[in-house]
């Protein structure tokens, strides 16, 4: 057996390659513009109430901040992408990472932007007490009214950057990071890890895009204006806050959108057919999960296809639906059925001039060709009896003129086999003929046996005199013989010649049969030139026959 074939190492995106200096400055955009809204106010509504000890220590404390504190936060910020760095890089270049090292570099990527939270907040509202400490410090009464516009300042610009670089740190992290860091797993079902879940995201966004811009406005107009400037602040506010809630939606539609669009189309391929459909789209939150019982509710589907395409290979598609449709216990129902029988005229003698290797060449040709010929009109071959096969029409109402398709399907696998005959003399078959009988009657039809080995199969009389019928062929001279019953349902002008009664194993009656001639068989041929030698025949045959079928279903 050759080894299987390696498949290339996957190609990296640009993004994916630099994911780390990616996510690290995702959060720069909204920082910025709360940075730069806090600076303005300052510079507005908190410096005309300074004085100039209390200026000089005011900016003594964002120096500090600058130079200090907001290195620290960065820093702190970095530390889980540095430490996540070593293991980026050994996964872009596919080599192995161990377990425990991935594991753990898992839950810090899924964690990112509630550290990133964490630090920026620290951060921002540090702030809120020391700067008036810091103002205090100058000697001076310090103004509440300063105290209240440092508030706002720092609430409001904490606002404006926290939520939305929470938002951005996540998104970006999903497209470039995820792709590397959960290759072959699902980001939901990493252990420790807790991602935000929908309804939190609902929350974050209602307190981003709706909370924090009231909570600005309301607090511009519950502090005195210094600079009698309210109005253009309550504008500039209402505008970021706007935009804002705009960006933050956006984010919040493209995160749901996105896994319930491609759901869509990964479930409408599925009902078209498609089971080879996945959605690949990596998610650590309750999307994860839906994702990944939809990819294993896709699996199941596909394993039952080819479950029960591998099924209806041994027992034939029809009676593969029909057993998958039925319940688990034991049952069978009566209904009036068209049984073909069809065998190898003298195996016997062929097969022991052959090797096992090529008899079973030569038979194989012969049944595939009988499987398509045998399905093209709506039977199904039921099962393989050594060198011939029983196929039965008309389960389940699967086909009104199940005796006239049968008759059909008997004539033109009759032919067709003829017309082989030069393919099967290369397999070693110097002679191949094949017997055909066709029988119609009632039959109980199901899954027969114990509860621990069943069998689909038709069982009762019509079987069994579809089995003798079969083994008239050779003595009477026909390749196809069918019962008056089956004949009984074909049209009147359906050239069956009658034949002389025949006995048969198990009857106490003459039984009528009839030849179905096909183009390989001359049209006058006699069928006998004495009834009493055919009927010795016959019954001689049919004993023979019936040593032959002790494994047919049904014989007595």
């Amino acid at each position: 057996m050759s080894p299987p074939i390696a498949e290339p190492p996957r190609r990296w995106t640009w993004a994916q390659r630099h994911a780390m200096f990616l996510v690290g400055v995702s959060p720069i955009i909204a920082n910025v513009i709360g940075s730069v809204f806090n600076i303005l106010y300052n510079q507005t509504q908190i410096q005309p109430l300074l004085s100039p000890a209390q200026m000089d220590r005011f900016h003594a404390c964002w120096q500090v901040f600058n130079l200090f504190v907001y290195p620290v936060a960065i820093a702190c910020y970095v530390v889980p992408l540095w430490q996540l760095r070593r293991v980026h890089r050994a996964l872009l270049d596919h080599q192995p990472v161990d377990p425990a090292t991935l594991a753990t570099a898992r839950r810090r990527v899924i964690h990112l932007p509630w550290w990133f939270l964490l630090v920026a907040a620290i951060g921002w509202l540090s702030c809120i007490p020391v700067f008036p400490l810091a103002i205090a410090s100058a000697g001076e009464p310090l103004s509440g009214l300063v105290v209240w516009h440092l508030i706002t300042s720092f609430v409001i610009a904490s606002l404006i950057a926290v939520t939305q670089s929470f938002f951005a740190v996540e998104l970006t992290a999903q497209a470039t990071l995820f792709p590397v860091f959960f290759q072959d797993s699902n980001p939901a079902s990493v252990p420790g890890a807790v991602p935000l879940s929908i309804r939190a995201r609902g929350i974050l966004w209602a307190f981003s895009a709706v909370v924090c811009p009231v909570i600005s406005l309301v607090m511009l107009l519950i502090v005195p204006d210094a600079a009698n400037l309210s109005p253009m602040f309550g504008v500039t506010v209402g505008i970021v806050a706007i935009a804002f809630g705009l960006i933050t939606s956006w984010m919040l539609g493209r995160w749901v959108t996105a896994p319930v669009m491609q759901l869509q189309r990964a479930a409408s391929n599925v009902a078209r057919g498609n089971l080879d459909v996945r959605v690949k789209l990596l998610r650590s939150d309750d999307f994860g999960h839906l994702i990944e019982r939809f990819n294993r509710m896709v699996d199941g589907l596909q394993h039952r296809e080819k479950l029960q395409e591998t099924f209806g290979r041994h027992v034939g598609r029809e009676a593969a639906k029909q057993i998958m449709n039925q319940s688990d216990g034991l049952n069978g129902s009566e209904q009036v059925i068209s049984v073909m029988f069809v065998d190898v005229r003298n195996f016997t003698r062929q097969s022991s001039q052959l090797s096992p290797t090529q008899v079973v060449h030569a038979l194989n040709l012969f049944f595939q060709e009988a499987v398509e010929v045998i399905e093209s009109h709506g039977g199904m071959v039921n099962k393989f009896l050594g060198d011939g096969f029983m196929a039965i029409f008309g389960v389940g109402g699967s086909a009104v003129d199940h005796g006239g398709k049968a008759v059909a399907a008997g004539q033109q696998l009759a032919t067709s086999m003829a017309d082989k005959t030069a393919l099967m003399r290369e397999a070693g078959w110097e002679e191949f003929a094949i017997g055909i009988g066709i029988n119609t009657g009632p039959a109980v039809v199901g899954c027969i046996g114990s509860p621990k080995r069943q069998e689909y199969t038709a069982i009762g009389d019509t079987v069994n005199i579809a089995s003798r019928v079969e083994s008239l062929t050779k003595p009477l001279g026909h390749s196809l013989l069918i019962t008056q019953s089956t004949r009984d349902t074909l049209p009147e002008s359906f050239p069956a010649v009658p034949l002389p009664e025949q006995m048969v194993k198990g009857k106490t009656t003459a039984l009528a049969v009839f030849a179905v001639l096909d183009r390989a068989e001359p049209p006058n041929r006699p069928a006998t030139s004495d009834p009493v030698d055919d009927r010795c025949e016959s019954t001689s045959q049919t004993a023979i026959s019936d040593r032959d079928m002790q494994n047919t279903p049904g014989h007595p």
